[in-house]
């Protein structure tokens, strides 16, 4: 069953979409054969450190596309410069066939907030795996139960939030919540979401928005709370369902981060048409359904060509919020 594909979220006017330019077609089946497949081995670039959304992404992404490849891909952490250094170490890999990169939301934001050499169209697009939204979370013995409560705080005094990477989606959350609410928040730069939380919880920062996937284990036990989800409709899980949307508190601010997979400039057409070929095989999958639900993702896959005229539209909807 293949997903319907969705925008970004982000409440912004949308250009319509256009063709991505210098990348292949993607959307052509393999086959079935080993028509494209690499022939050497296999490296996923993860541009962020251990244990975060990104690196979780990555391994997921790598353990489906052995499942259905007989492959085997080697993860590799290339961390600095909010993702700038991995992306870059792709950059560097024209032509390759054999190197991947999981991507996310700093693909479109760093070239919009950063001086780097690349933007979101120097890589080849191959798939978007899903969509996930992040909620505010503050420690437990905040005196803040609501979105509302944190916005009445910052307009009284400075308050600290936590950014996951200055091209981050929580970076983007906090400028559209700063631009609503006319508020301004103190930015406390990391570079993963587990120095985040670890910084919530030793008090060094006031308040963090995160992926649910990454703090549900302190939800559970009781060491953080969520005050809100940045999401259309409050999530189905018994640990999230009580946290209330933004826009019940009048805080109208969704933004949805996406993870997929890229490769490298001048990918060969066979080689994108095998590597998007075996991630519509691995969507079909138990696996793939298990990394949906485990890390509280929206199932909305795009494929190649069509994964490229969405990056068009989200670097617009970014645009919007970071050059207003």
């Amino acid at each position: 069953m293949r997903r319907t594909p969705t925008t970004t979220t982000l409440a912004l006017a949308a250009a319509a979409g256009l063709a991505l330019t210098a990348c292949g077609d993607g959307g052509t089946s393999s086959g079935g054969d080993d028509a494209g497949a690499p022939s050497g081995p296999v490296t996923m670039i993860v541009p962020f450190s251990a244990g975060g959304g990104s690196d979780l992404a990555g391994r997921a992404i790598a353990s489906g596309l052995e499942e259905v490849t007989d492959l085997t891909i080697t993860v590799q952490n290339i961390t600095g410069g909010s993702g700038a250094v991995g992306y870059g170490d792709l950059l560097a890999s024209a032509g390759d066939e054999n190197t991947l990169l999981a991507s996310e939301t700093a693909l479109v934001t760093l070239p919009v907030v950063q001086d780097v050499p690349f933007s979101y169209d120097s890589f080849t697009p191959i798939v978007k795996v899903g969509e996930d939204y992040n909620i505010v979370v503050v420690p437990a013995d905040s005196p803040w139960e609501t979105c509302s409560d944190m916005i009445e705080a910052a307009q009284a005094a400075s308050l600290t939030a936590a950014v996951s990477g200055s091209t981050g989606p929580d970076n983007i959350a906090w400028t559209l919540i700063e631009q609503q609410e006319g508020v301004e928040l103190q930015r406390v730069t990391f570079e993963s979401s587990a120095e985040v939380i670890a910084a919530l919880l030793g008090g060094q920062i006031d308040v963090a928005a995160t992926n649910p996937g990454e703090v549900i284990g302190q939800l559970e036990a009781g060491d953080i709370k969520g005050l809100c989800a940045l999401a259309p409709e409050r999530y189905e899980n018994e640990l999230l369902a009580d946290i209330p949307t933004g826009s019940e508190q009048g805080v109208d601010v969704t933004f949805a981060q996406w993870r997929g997979m890229v490769g490298p400039p001048e990918m060969p057409q066979e080689a994108v048409d095998f590597w998007v070929q075996a991630s519509e095989d691995w969507a079909e999958t138990a696996s793939y359904d298990e990394y949906i639900d485990s890390n509280y993702l929206q199932p909305q896959t795009l494929f190649g060509e069509e994964f490229g005229e969405y990056l068009v539209q989200y670097d617009a909807d970014v645009r919007s919020a970071l050059q207003p």
